[in-house]
This record gives C-alpha cells, sequence and structure tokens, in this order.
C-alpha cells in the first residue's frame, strides 16, 4: 500500500496545491510587497527633499551672485531669455522669480531666475553628485532587498517543513486507516497547535472505529455461534417433514439460513484471525474446474500454462465457488473463468462492480448497487479474507466492454504477498 510521500528532499519539492508552498508564496509576495513599498516611498521621499534642497541652493546662489556683482560695481548673471528653458522663463514672468529642475544632458542642474530692474538674472547649479547619490540608494534598496528575499524564502520553506511533515504523517494515517489499517496511529504530536489537535483527533477517530468494528464483529459472531445449535435442529426438522411443495420451499429456505450462518461465523473467524492456511502442492486448472463443477452453475473454464501452486486447496475452492455464485447472482451473461499460469479471472458481462466497491474493496452487507442484483455481501468479503489467508491477491474491475471482472493472483513461494 502506498504510503504517500515522505520527509527530505522529496518533501521539500514545490507542489502547487501544497499548503507550505502557498506559505512560501504568500510570505515572498508579502516582503516582495514591502519591500517595493518601503522603496517607492524612501525614494519619494529623498527625491522631495533633494528638489527642495535643490531650489534652495539655486535660489541661494543667484542671490549671493547678484549681492556680489553689486559689492563689486559689476551687473550680474545677466542672461537672455532664449538662454532660458520655456518653462522657467514662463515662471519668472508671471512670478517674478522662480527655481527649476532640468534633468538633461550634459547634466542635471537647478536653475534660479529672477527679474530685476527689466533685467533677467539666472545661474544654474549643478545636480550630477545628487542624482549619482539618489541612483546609489536606489540601487542599494534594490540589492537588499533582493537579498533579504533569498534569505526570507528558504528560511520560511525550512521554517514550514517541520509543520508540513506533521501533517503528511497525518494524512498518511489517515489513509492507511481508510485501507483498512486501523491498528494505524499518528503517534504523539509535540506541540499545542492544530497540527497536534488533528492528530490527536485522528487517532480518536481511529480508536472510536476500531471499537465500533470490533463490537459489531463481536456481535456477528455471538450472533451466529447463538443461531447455529436452534438452526440445526431446524435442518434437521425439516428434513423429517413429509414431501411435497410446502416442504421443498421450507427446506430451500432452511438451507439459505443455514448457508447465512456459516458464512457469519467464517467472516468472523476471518475478522479475528483465527483462520490459518494449510498449504500443499495443488493443479489449479482441476482445482477450479472441480470448484466450478460443485457451484451446479455453467460457466466456461479455459486454461493456459496452469500451474501447480502451493496453497491451500480448501480455501482455493472457497474462493473460487464465491467468485463463481457472485457472478451468475450479481451479474449477467455468460460467466468465464480463466486459468493462467498461478493467476485465476472470473469474468461476467453485467453491469460491473459499483465505483465504492472499487474504491474501499468487499463490505458485508452490501451489494453495491441495484443493477447487480440483492444480496448479503458475504461471498466476495469471504472471498478476500481467504485470499489473504494464504497469500493471495484478489482484485476487482469492470472490463471496458462490460462485465465484472475479479482476479486471483497466487504468490510465488505461497507465503503471505504484502497488502
Amino acid at each position: 500500500m502506498s504510503r504517500g510521500p515522505r520527509g527530505g528532499v522529496k518533501g521539500l519539492i514545490p507542489h502547487s496545491r501544497s499548503l507550505r508552498w502557498k506559505i512560501v508564496l504568500l510570505v515572498a509576495l508579502a516582503c516582495a510587497s514591502m519591500a517595493l513599498t518601503v522603496g517607492v516611498l524612501v525614494h519619494d521621499s529623498v527625491l522631495r527633499r533633494s528638489m527642495h534642497e535643490g531650489a534652495g541652493r539655486a535660489h541661494m546662489a543667484l542671490t549671493t551672485a547678484l549681492e556680489d556683482a553689486s559689492a563689486a560695481g559689476e551687473e550680474g548673471p545677466r542672461v537672455s531669455p532664449g538662454e532660458l528653458p520655456e518653462a522657467l522663463l514662463w515662471q519668472v514672468e508671471h512670478g517674478g522669480e522662480a527655481t527649476l529642475y532640468e534633468n538633461g544632458p550634459p547634466a542635471p542642474v537647478f536653475w534660479a531666475a529672477r527679474r530685476e530692474g527689466g533685467k533677467l538674472y539666472a545661474v544654474e547649479v549643478d545636480m550630477t553628485a545628487d542624482l549619482l547619490t539618489r541612483q546609489a540608494l536606489d540601487r542599494h534598496m534594490w540589492k537588499y532587498s533582493l537579498l533579504t528575499l533569498g534569505v526570507v524564502v528558504p528560511a520560511t520553506a525550512l521554517a514550514t517543513e517541520l509543520p508540513a511533515r506533521r501533517l503528511r504523517r497525518v494524512a498518511r494515517t489517515a489513509r492507511r486507516i481508510t485501507a483498512g489499517d486501523l491498528d494505524a496511529r499518528t503517534g504523539t504530536v509535540r506541540g499545542g497547535d492544530e497540527v497536534a489537535e488533528i492528530s490527536a483527533v485522528v487517532d480518536s477517530m481511529a480508536d472510536s472505529l476500531q471499537q465500533r468494528i470490533d463490537t459489531e464483529q463481536r456481535f456477528t459472531a455471538d450472533v451466529a455461534h447463538e443461531l447455529r445449535t436452534p438452526l440445526m435442529g431446524l435442518v434437521t426438522s425439516a428434513e423429517l417433514l413429509p414431501e411435497g411443495e410446502v416442504t421443498d420451499m421450507v427446506q430451500s429456505r432452511v438451507r439459505v439460513l443455514r448457508d447465512l450462518v456459516e458464512d457469519l461465523l467464517e467472516v468472523s473467524r476471518l475478522d479475528a484471525g483465527a483462520e490459518t492456511s494449510q498449504r500443499g502442492p495443488v493443479d489449479l486448472a482441476a482445482l477450479v474446474r472441480d470448484s466450478v463443477a460443485r457451484t451446479g452453475l455453467a460457466a466456461r473454464v479455459t486454461e493456459r500454462d496452469a500451474a501447480v501452486v502451493e496453497s491451500d486447496p480448501r480455501r482455493l475452492d472457497r474462493i473460487v465457488s464465491n467468485l463463481v455464485v457472485n457472478a451468475h447472482r450479481h451479474g449477467a451473461g455468460r460467466v468465464e473463468v480463466a486459468v493462467a499460469g498461478r493467476t485465476v479471472t472470473v469474468r461476467d458481462h453485467g453491469p460491473g462492480f459499483p465505483a465504492d466497491l472499487l474504491s474501499h474493496g468487499p463490505q458485508r452487507f452490501r451489494t453495491g448497487s441495484a443493477e447487480r442484483g440483492h444480496g448479503h455481501g458475504l461471498g466476495l468479503t469471504i472471498a478476500s479474507g481467504q485470499a489473504r489467508v494464504i497469500g493471495a491477491t484478489l482484485d476487482f474491475a469492470n472490463a471496458r466492454d462490460g462485465g465484472a471482472v475479479a482476479t486471483l493472483s497466487l504468490p510465488q513461494d505461497g507465503t503471505p504477498s504484502e497488502v
């Protein structure tokens, strides 16, 4: 039985639907969003401060130049309107004085211009050093943001490995319980978090389920044992009735009831693990022919390289006869039994096995679907249990062209196969 992915290298492989990698992706997106937001805010703040300081420096440079020229009796930094940027000239014409940042070749500059006494004065301050400082700050912001992501994302992946591994352990245990291993438990999980709570709930569920099934099995065994003694008397009494149509009907119903009780007893022994295999050499083809003949039902038997196996003939006969009877009772059309090597295949041409049986295996008192008729669901349950006792594998499938297919595969050495 597959036990699912384990921890280690395999657990580190990304999976689009993995909760762990969704958390890692969420953390990465959160860190990237935060870094982008902080970077934009810092860049905008530094740019505004730089523009403010640049405007102040340009204004101060123009004022200083005019004062120095006045003190020296000179004219000052006079310019013609064509030398100024149009945006700056427009501001000066409307406000008398203005500053303007111009980020163009050959270098970024901050202009300051003033109209005084009908004359136009202007200076420009080189902002190259300021621009290089801001560009260096932006580069450092991006570099350290990427470095932070490079540290945070792997750290998050490693930090989430332990809870992810614990969750996978709980999932493996749940799958084992679903497959029928009621002894499976998650074990003691440290911590008081949600994973530990889920683990405790799964273990508690398994305990409760096992107790319910044990109670059901004990009840089935007790009922079957209690019915067996009075039923034997009823069978004997029915045999003493005078011949007639009513007697035949009574005897037939009594035999059905007897077979049901015997089936219940057999199921209870299989559940309790009380059945043991008595192995010996078995001609598989001959045994299958005899088993089919004893059922008294029509079935076409074919053979191909049939093997002589080391197994329990009584249990093999029980499995084959139950499969043939089930095919006649719940299937339709002809029943075919094929023996090839160490494999026996029983097929009918009815509606096929229901999806629930294919997914979870046969279950007592459940026939699966109305299309496959009515019954107690014990035949396939017993066949599966007996197959486990002799170490064989019994698989159920539906043929592509219709019909149910049951395949019994015997192990090579006669020892129980791994389930």
